[in-house]
Formats: C-alpha cells, structure tokens, sequence
C-alpha cells in the first residue's frame, strides 16, 4: 500500500495545477479547472483511497505553500477531499452475505453512491461559501450584488419585460399633449442641440421605479436560490467525474470492482428523508438554511439522474428504444430545463414507489 503513496501525491500535484490555473481567468483555464478533481479519483479507483488521500494532502500542501493559505483550504474543501471520499465510497465492498464461499463481493450499490454524490456536492458548496465568507450576511449581500448584476444584463437583453404601464405613469403622455401648446410660446433657444443631449441624458439615467422593483425582486428570488442551483450543477459534475474516471481506470485494467448496471441505480427510500428534511432545514436563517436549500438543488439533481436511469432501465427490450431515448434527450436540451422537472417528480416517484428493485427470492 505505501507504493501507493507516490503516485496519489504526484496526482495531487497534477490536480492541484489544473486547480490553481483557474487564476488566468482564461477560457483554457476554466476548462483546465474542472478537470482537476479527475486526477484524484483516477488514483482512489484505480490505486486505493489511501492514495487519493495523499493527492489531498499532497495538492492542498502545494497550493498553500506556492500560492496562498485559503487557496489550498479551498482545493481541499470543494474539490480535493469530494473526490476521495467517492473514490473511497465507489471501492467499498463486503462478501455477499447469502452463505456461499465463492468469494463473491457485493459491492457499494450505485443507488447509495449517487445519494452521496448529492450529500457530498450540497456540503461543498456550503464549506468553500463558509471559507469565502465566515459571516452569513456578507455572504448574503455578495449573492444579492451578483444576482442583481445578472438581472440588469437580462433587462438591457429584454429578456425581463418591463411592467405594464399603470394609473401613476400616465402623467408622461399628459404632459406630452400639452407640449404643442407650450410650443406656440416664444421661448429663448440656446445654440447648438444642447438642450436634446441633455434631455436624452437624463431619459437615459432615469428608470421606471417598477423596473427597478420588479428587477429587485427576481434579483433577491436568485439569491435565494442560488445554494440549490450550485449544488445542483455541482451534483451533476461530480456524478460525471466519477463516471469519467472509472471509465478511464477500467480501460486501463486497473478497475477493482466490476462494471455496475447503470440503469438500475436506484437511491434508497431514507432519500426521501433526508429531502423532506432539507425542505424544513432550509427555512432555518444563515448557513444551515442555505444547506437545506444546497441539500434541496443537490437531492433535485440526483432524483433527475434517477429518473433518466429509470427511463433506461424500463425501455430495455422494446422495440424503437434508440428513437425514445433520443426523443427525450433533445426534449431535454431544447426545454432547457422543463423536461428535468419532470424527471426529478418521476425520480422521486420511482424510489417512493420501489417498483424496480429487485426482489429476495428463491432458485426458483
């Protein structure tokens, strides 16, 4: 096992690299970033977790040293130590406990790992929010400043209508009938198209105080729920850096568990728990409000990628399954998000439900 350690430290480093590039701010440099938890879980699934842990220790020692203290804390917290406690999670097994000696291992079911993978993204998100910001309320106002920069981009964009005009904005068509009157009076004019520049100036700084409201208001919505769609972003990355990386260790032939059947992953019923739980949690002030909201996106996505796995696993065997299959991921992309909804009610209902797991019987 001390072999191991070499390679999970030379892991650590590489990912600590592809963590630390992120400071470029560069396209290539965001694309480098999210490939730096992949390094680690390389070495856990394909060495053992004693060696993804030595990539922990080995990449956030190497930031903190070279670059800062909070740069290796953060490496450590939101990336590093999530992807070894999967890795870890992924190789747990145990012999089969039905009373034969063939040495066969049950292994971790995916159902449990994927309900982790949620845990796991929701806690993240909050640990590396804790080390950015220890006071809630600051944290609160830097969400609310950029979800109200977000806002004003999608308003300059027209993709927030303005509100409908109403009693108290008809002074402005009133006082535009009686310019014609004014008008016939002779006035003074100043030289030049001064008066025009400033009267479009001042249209320009001036917004409809309803704009303005109604921008406030989606802008504090965003914030709010902002925890949930990190965490759920965050559960659907790991989810795929687990994939990616057994799929690249299994290529290599150093895969130590089989090939799970994807398609039957199903998370136990006590995930149901744990969201009703989340739901209550996050009407809780500070942080352990905004874990329940975390716990609330992060719990969404993985009962989506259920759902997706449930719609694999019962269109096995039926005629025109490629055409399905296809239909509903461009239904996916082209909804951009309102046929998720769907899966996640339809995930929700197949762990409620528990019609696909398997269940004890006999030889015959």
């Amino acid at each position: 096992m001390t072999k191991d350690i070499p390679v999970g430290a030379g892991a650590g480093l590489v990912a600590a690299l592809l963590f630390g590039v992120l400071l470029k701010a560069t396209t290539l440099s965001i694309l480098l970033y999210l490939l730096a938890p992949l390094p680690i879980l390389i070495v856990g699934l394909g060495w053992s977790h004693r060696a993804a842990l030595a990539a922990v220790v080995s990449g956030a020692l190497a930031l903190a040293l070279f670059v800062s203290p909070y740069l290796g804390l953060a490496f450590a917290a939101y990336l590093a130590i999530p992807a070894w406690w999967l890795a870890y999670l992924a190789l747990l097994g145990r012999p089969k406990a039905d009373g034969t000696a063939d040495g066969t291992i049950e292994w971790y079911p995916t159902g449990r790992l994927l309900a982790w993978v949620a845990g796991t993204a929701a806690l993240a998100f909050i640990a590396i929010a804790v080390i950015a910001s220890p006071d809630y309320d600051t944290f609160r106002a830097q969400l609310t400043a950029m979800s109200r920069r977000v806002v004003q981009v999608q308003v300059q964009r027209g993709r927030i209508p303005a509100p409908p005009p109403s009693g108290t904005t008809n002074e402005i068509p009133a006082g535009s009938a009686e310019k014609p009157a004014e008008s016939a009076a002779p006035q003074p004019k100043p030289q030049g198209d001064e008066p025009a520049k400033d009267a479009s100036a001042e249209a320009d700084t001036k917004t409809d105080p309803k704009t303005d409201d109604l921008a406030s208001e989606v802008a504090d919505a965003l914030a709010t729920v902002a925890p949930a769609i990190a965490a759920q972003g965050l559960t659907i990355l790991f989810t795929f850096y687990l994939w990616a990386a057994a799929r690249i260790v299994q290529i290599s032939g150093r895969l130590l568990r089989p090939w799970p059947d994807l398609p039957s992953t199903m998370m136990p019923r006590s995930t149901l728990l744990v969201f009703a739980a989340a739901l209550t949690l996050a009407m809780v002030p500070g942080y352990p409000g905004a874990l329940g909201i975390a716990l609330i996106g992060a719990f969404s996505a993985a009962f989506a990628l259920q759902g997706l796995a449930a719609f694999h696993d019962r269109s096995r065997g039926r005629p025109g399954r490629f055409a399905l299959l296809a239909g509903l991921y461009v239904l996916l992309f082209l909804t951009q998000g309102v046929a998720m909804l769907a899966l996640i009610l339809f995930g929700i209902a197949d762990t409620a439900l528990d019609r696909r797991r398997p269940k004890t019987r006999g030889d015959a």
